[in-house]
């Protein structure tokens, strides 16, 4: 069926309109209320949809955001974007409860914003746990026993507590043995019953019954206890020492027993820090862990959990022995402030180990092959208090021709398994301390981003110590995450570098398989080339025909700074275009807008690295039309005929920017159907904010229509609009 349309055009004057917004509820709501100061809450049950929408007005028509309370929502949204009037959290939880903020703006006026507070409700399970107190008094005749009955809930709305002896209901005044009371400072909600001097028919089953009066349709928990003259904490004894050292490769069991405890605790085996290791089996209290490695050391705890007294802990420090990085120190004479060997004065040579278990590493030093003697200048340290704990030194006093040689120091783990480790040194008169120096051309490295690139700083002496490299102008970490980096040959190779690594770095002498000495250190600057960052990436341009425009690519960032070369095309063609003075931007003027001239300009921007390119899109196309969208009462219904009208209203966006609108082309399409009826609008003024209206008449009741309208210049069609209207009673 086709739409007739009869062309009634009517405009007057309509400045554009500040956004304005209104939420509205909709999905699982328990209830929406005003409190006494309007805040409008919004309950809702965990676990359900929360649905809210924003209902904005304004023109042109305003962009909605949602946020949550101070940021941005959008960590809680899975399913919803944020730019959206209508905010949907399937399966909502109790942290995303909060204040719910409607932003609508459209650049006219201040944005509107409209807030509502969403009350997310919710009844865990209780937790019920039992203390007891007991005090002697004169030896064995009086003993007083005082049993302590806690409840605790997390819930919303505060939960009402009900106790209950069997089946009898029981309150804080109806029995002088029983005492009900909230304590202060506990965690969640809590109330505690009190047992006084207990008595025969005081053994018995408690409950907790938890509510909160059905609100959310939540229904009522509860929770029932058996005490007995035999309920008590639960007790524990381990199988192996609290501090056990074991050999790689060992397999171990852990025995947890239970000792005590009624009603029968449960044990439950963890390990800090992370997880259990995947070699470890749990069989009740007995932990096995096969072929264990040094990553299964820590502390592996123990604890049984009945929920009367407090749980039983027992925790054992599991060892496993291991040595690595063995390292050696050269330390000249330290009262005469030496940094070479020299004789006559003294030397230290020192030696360690990384080790688990530490303190159970033995050292040895053997001169020349053969084991170093003591003497009255030959001391030997086993825990030098200056250096690392567990450091071991060998001093020579007053240093004679003779005391060079080569020196060997050996750790051991004596009757374990485990490889000893060795470290060699060197003492003669060509043992020099080190200088450090960067080859010459190498202090400034220029590579490509992307690329490789290798920093280098040379060492001599003898021996050579490694060399510790780390940035000097950022306070970021090194490519491998770590603040400094070790390498043995001087040479720190960057694998596909980035721009954030330009900068300056440093290379410095270790204090460590060489000289205890300051550290010797040189610069070495990295400069990261990059292609250019331009500005716009995209442009559309509109200009009315016979006008010029000029058209500017701007490089923002680059290494190096400089425009090298710009290329500009039309529309794929190849432009000439004067050569321009270095500087970091390349502009190209359109002396007159037409239909040939108009189309896709590319400037593409080298700095000798990489391209990049700016793309304008000019024409004298006019920019699409702003539907009105708040026209009062739209709908005009027809009592003779089920047809109805509809007041059609918008603006023209940025009118002057190109030549003026001759017409309109106005297309409507019924959403059940394929055909179109175009027709089109005369235009007899035009200018900015000027609200246009048109009446569609012949609308079918209750059909949906889409309509696309469309402005027309002399230089042709320009951007279409297109919106939905629906028949509204």
């Amino acid at each position: 069926a086709g739409v007739l349309l009869i062309s009634l055009f009517t405009s007057f004057f309509l400045s554009a309109a500040p956004a304005q917004a209104q939420i509205i509820h909709a999905g699982q709501a328990c209830v929406v209320k005003e409190d006494n100061i309007s805040e409008r809450v919004y309950t809702i049950r965990e676990g359900d949809t929360l649905v809210l929408q924003c209902l904005v007005t304004g023109h042109p028509r305003p962009q909605v955001r949602w946020t949550k309370t101070a940021g941005s929502a959008s960590d809680k949204f899975q399913e919803t974007s944020v730019l959206n009037e209508t905010l949907r959290i399937e399966k909502i939880q109790r942290l995303q409860g909060g204040r719910y903020y409607c932003k609508a703006e459209n650049g006219v006026g201040v944005p509107a914003i409209k807030s509502i507070r969403v009350d997310v409700q919710y009844l865990d399970e209780p937790v019920l746990t039992v203390h007891q107190t007991i005090s002697d008094v004169r030896g064995s005749f009086y003993q007083e026993k005082t049993v302590f009955l806690r409840c605790t809930v997390n819930s919303n709305p505060p939960a009402r507590f009900i106790w209950k002896r069997g089946a009898e209901t029981l309150s804080h005044s109806q029995d002088n043995g029983v005492d009900i009371y909230e304590p202060l400072y506990t965690q969640g909600e809590t109330k505690v019953l009190k047992l006084k001097n207990l008595r025969p028919q005081d053994y018995a089953s408690y409950t907790c019954q938890v509510s909160v009066r059905n609100v959310c349709s939540i229904p009522d928990k509860s929770i029932t206890f058996q005490l007995t003259n035999t309920t008590a904490p639960p007790a524990l004894k381990l199988s192996v020492n609290e501090t056990l050292v074991v050999n790689p490769g060992d397999n171990i069991t852990m025995q947890c027993s239970l000792t005590g405890g009624d009603p029968q605790p449960e044990v439950v085996w963890s390990h800090s820090p992370g997880p259990m290791p995947p070699n470890s089996l749990v069989q009740g209290g007995n932990l096995t862990l096969w072929r264990i490695h040094v990553e299964d050391s820590g502390y592996y705890n123990c604890t049984a959990i009945n929920n009367v007294g407090n749980p039983a802990k027992k925790m054992v420090n599991l060892l496993v022995r291991s040595m690595k990085n063995a390292t050696f120190q050269i330390t000249p004479d330290v009262i005469k402030e030496s940094e070479t060997i020299q004789l006559g004065q003294d030397l230290k040579l020192s030696c360690h180990v990384d080790a688990v278990p530490q303190e159970k590493v033995v050292y040895s030093w053997y001169k020349n092959g053969k084991p170093a003697r003591f003497s009255d200048r030959l001391l030997i340290t086993r825990n030098d208090p200056e250096l690392p704990p567990v450091t071991c030194s060998l001093e020579i006093i007053d240093l004679r021709f003779s005391d060079y040689g080569t020196y060997l120091c050996v750790a051991t783990f004596q009757g374990a398994p485990i490889p000893d480790l060795s470290v060699e040194v060197n003492i003669s008169s060509e043992t020099v301390p080190p200088t450090i120096s960067v080859p010459k051309g190498q202090s400034t490295i220029t590579v490509r981003e992307g690329s490789r690139a290798e920093l280098q700083c040379e060492v001599r002496g003898k021996p050579k110590p490694p060399i510790i490299w780390s940035r000097v102008d950022k306070e970021t970490p090194m490519p491998s995450g770590t603040m400094t980096m070790e390498t043995y040959d001087g040479k720190l190779r960057l694998e596909s570098v980035s721009r954030e690594m330009s900068g300056t770095y440093k290379c410095q002498t270790a204090r460590y398989n060489g000289f205890n000495i300051k550290p010797r250190e040189a610069l070495v600057q990295l400069n990261v080339q990059f292609p250019p960052v331009v500005e716009p990436s995209f442009q559309d341009v509109r200009q009315g025909q016979g006008r010029s425009v000029t058209l500017r690519c701007t490089m923002l960032k680059g290494s190096p700074m400089k425009v090298a070369t710009s290329v500009w095309r039309f529309n794929g063609t190849l432009l000439t275009q004067p050569p321009a003075e270095q500087q970091d931007y390349s502009e190209m003027k359109v002396d007159s807008v037409s239909r040939d001239t108009s189309g896709n300009y590319e400037c593409s921007i080298s700095n000798d690295v990489g391209v990049s390119t700016c793309l304008f899109q000019v024409s004298a196309k006019a920019y699409s039309p702003e539907f009105y969208y708040d026209t009062p009462n739209p709908t005009l219904s027809q009592k003779q005929s089920k047809n109805y009208s509809y007041v059609l209203q918008w603006t023209q966006k940025e009118p002057d920017a190109v030549d003026p609108i001759l017409k309109y082309r106005l297309e409507v399409r019924q959403l059940s159907q394929r055909n179109t009826i175009q027709t089109f609008i005369p235009v007899q003024k035009m200018e900015k904010g000027l609200l246009l209206e048109h009446i569609l008449p012949n609308l079918k009741v209750p059909q949906s229509y889409e309509v696309r309208l469309t402005p027309i210049t002399s230089f042709g069609a320009g951007d279409m609009a297109t919106r939905i209207i629906r028949y509204m009673e």
